[in-house]
């Protein structure tokens, strides 16, 4: 499938109460990779199938939300083009950690979705997933 789901986040208010109700509901594999003291994050192992991460949601008053992620072969083109068709672009691409790089969108009727392009030669290196 072109432009395939790849990876889904979780913000949420309450990470322990997060990683609890998931990891039971659905028997998933959540592992924590602490990348700061400040903002822990946890891996979602599912083996077969898209895995993600979740996080405490960094807005005070943010509600608790998944974001999909897409995966897409230039994430600069893909933004503009999101941009061009009419989405509010909220995250810029940004590199993250040498995984690769991520952009988040709102599409015009309100939906948000993240865009995905992997940094194959570093991605392959590293001991977790996507990590976004």
């Amino acid at each position: 499938m072109a432009n395939p789901f790849v990876y889904v986040e979780l913000k949420t208010a309450d990470l322990g109460r997060a990683k609890d109700f998931y990891g039971t509901l659905f028997g998933w594999q959540i592992d924590d990779v602490h990348e700061s003291p400040r903002q822990p994050y946890a891996m979602i192992r599912v083996g077969d199938g898209t895995g993600g991460g979740m996080m405490h949601q960094p807005a005070a008053d943010g509600p608790s939300q998944w974001t999909p992620y897409v995966a897409v072969a230039d994430i600069r083109a893909a933004t503009e083009r999101a941009r061009a068709l009419g989405a509010d672009v909220l995250t810029e691409p940004t590199e993250m950690k040498h995984a690769g790089w991520l952009a988040i969108i709102r599409d015009p009727a309100g939906a948000v979705l993240g865009l995905w392009q992997e940094n194959p030669v570093q991605a392959a290196d590293l001991p977790i997933e996507i990590g976004v």
